[in-house]
């Protein structure tokens, strides 16, 4: 029984759009056969590409296979057909894109951050409320090996009780002037196109650490614009005036101390471009991208502070691998399969705009405290589901 389900995709000429949502998701989806739902139901994703850059658009679609497109968003939204609205767009034109989109009684789904501002992330999260339309952000984070893993070992009661947690994000973005081009856009180092590594990454933070160790109560930061000039995509030279890198401190509930350096201003010595260790009275464990490593208190050496003399343990030699036991799919994809799903059964969604607005709420408070150089408490916001 497969049940066609129209996808309006706005943004999928960029980077994540693309490659993550349509093809590495939506397309995955479909060769797949669909989404399975409980009564039997298979739904199929149907999209239909939508941005400014018609030829963008154009190529794309041929490229697999005559996907519908247009340049006409309005249209699209008018169009009955389709249900589902999916914004991957510029995070600026968002709240326009989605009120419009709520207007028409579309099911919402975006990327993080929902919006540049508290103000603006409640609004929509409000507003779909009020539609009764299903809304999701993405929280893809959640869903890679590593945390699952390291989830897998929360639930099993590892690490006692957990004490800690530092996170370690980020690489170095050439900026630009002497012949290795940049990795990132422009923009992200643009305080006025809603640029910064603080409004990218902290959205990020409050999910993961909301979702896996408790609800964040408390955050102190210091962000920096260490690289004041870059050269952009036209190498042309530019003023920065966003931050580039951010040193959070966060109180979670029950007394956890969380640690986030994030950064693109730095060189990487460590396994992945993210790692997160996390301490407990019983064990530790340190998860990336795809791996965990654990190590229990029964094999935790006793070292001996002794700089006099070479160190005789081999530390990483005392840290054992978390086995896979299972097969872990793409972690977007596996979020568009809940949302869709969701969408299918008329059931609500836990990734949903209320979760995207306290992320929003972070970075907000997050550089509210790097300006006033204190703590900031973090109040609650919208409801909380399971």
């Amino acid at each position: 029984m497969e049940e066609r389900i129209g996808i309006i995709m706005n943004g999928v000429t960029g980077r994540m759009g693309l490659n993550q949502h349509l093809m590495r998701s939506i397309l995955r989806i479909r060769e797949e056969g669909g989404v399975r739902l409980q009564d039997g139901r298979r739904l199929m994703p149907d999209p239909i590409l939508v941005g400014r850059n018609a030829e963008k658009l154009q190529e794309i679609s041929q490229r697999f296979g005559g996907l519908r497109w247009s340049t006409d968003l309005e249209a699209c939204l008018a169009d009955e057909r389709d249900s589902v609205y999916f914004d991957s767009g510029t995070t600026g034109m968002r709240e326009g894109n989605v009120m419009l989109a709520i207007s028409k009684g579309k099911h919402v789904y975006c990327e993080k951050p929902l919006s540049v501002s508290t103000e603006s992330a409640v609004r929509l999260a409000e507003a779909a409320d009020a539609a009764g339309v299903s809304h999701g952000v993405v929280q893809d984070k959640l869903f890679l090996p590593g945390m699952r893993k390291l989830r897998r070992l929360i639930d099993a009661g590892f690490f006692g009780k957990i004490l800690s947690v530092r996170g370690e994000f980020g690489y170095w973005v050439f900026e630009g002037d002497w012949g290795i081009p940049a990795q990132r856009p422009s923009w992200n180092y643009r305080k006025e196109e809603d640029g910064g590594i603080i409004l990218d990454m902290f959205a990020h933070w409050r999910y993961v650490l909301d979702h896996t160790f408790g609800s964040v109560e408390a955050v102190s930061c210091m962000g920096a614009t260490h690289i004041p000039r870059r050269v952009d995509e036209g190498g042309k030279t530019y003023e920065c005036t966003a931050d580039d890198a951010a040193y959070g401190t966060f109180l979670l509930e029950g007394g956890i101390v969380a640690q986030f350096n994030s950064s693109w201003v730095t060189r990487v010595y460590r396994d992945e471009l993210f790692t997160m260790q996390v301490d407990g009275t019983e064990g530790s464990a340190v998860a990336g991208l795809r791996e965990c490593k654990v190590q229990h208190r029964a094999n935790t050496p006793r070292p001996v502070w002794n700089p006099d003399v070479p160190n005789p343990i081999r530390f990483r030699d005392g840290w054992a691998e978390v086995p896979d036991n299972m097969e872990f799919d793409n972690a977007f994809k596996v979020e568009w399969e809940m949302y869709l799903r969701a969408v299918g059964e008329k059931a609500a969604f836990r990734h949903d705009f209320w979760d995207g607005a306290r992320g929003v709420q972070l970075a907000d408070l997050a550089l509210q405290s790097w300006s006033q150089r204190r703590w900031i408490d973090v109040p609650g916001l919208g409801k909380r589901r399971g």
